[in-house]
């Protein structure tokens, strides 16, 4: 401001939720299914969404499944993101600021390529400045109760996807 004050910060704390993603595809490419649960530390409750694509690749469905959970809040909130996808995560933490640095291309072989899934990228570039985000890696298939109920909603959807074509 420009007579020296500071502006008004709020203190309100951030929401804070945790979600959970997971996304699977019957061949790669081939029909695949995306399941997120969201969680809502202070109360307790959930909200859950899965949904799938006749034609697409597991990494697809992984990001898919952070996208949506993340477009379900509803306002900025503290979100700690949970995944089994290095994929994923790595893109999120590491690779991303280097693309966006670089018109969202990347180093292969010595060239320079555009990225892959990049509008999924995007995505997920735009919905991370709405909200405070923390990377966690879980491994999959490993009895973590989350992450196997996000498998087995992605793995229905996928399934679902697969009967209707």
């Amino acid at each position: 401001m420009s007579d020296g004050s500071k502006p008004v910060q709020d203190k309100s704390p951030l929401r804070r939720v945790k979600l959970f993603t997971d996304g699977a595809c019957s061949g790669n490419p081939g029909p695949g299914g995306w399941a997120f649960i969201l969680r809502d530390e202070k109360t307790g409750k959930e909200l859950t969404g899965s949904g799938g694509e006749p034609e697409t690749t597991n990494n697809r469905m992984e990001m898919q499944a952070v996208i949506e959970g993340l477009k379900a809040l509803k306002r900025r909130c503290r979100v700690d993101l949970y995944s089994d996808s290095n994929y994923v995560l790595q893109g999120l933490k590491t690779w991303m600021a280097g693309w966006k640095r670089n018109g969202w291309m990347r180093r292969e072989k010595g060239r320079s390529r555009p990225v892959k899934n990049v509008e999924l990228w995007q995505q997920l570039d735009r919905l991370l400045q709405l909200h405070d985000v923390r990377f966690h890696h879980v491994r999959g298939h490993s009895g973590h109760p989350e992450n196997e109920r996000c498998d087995q909603m992605a793995v229905a959807a996928s399934q679902q996807v697969q009967r209707r074509r």
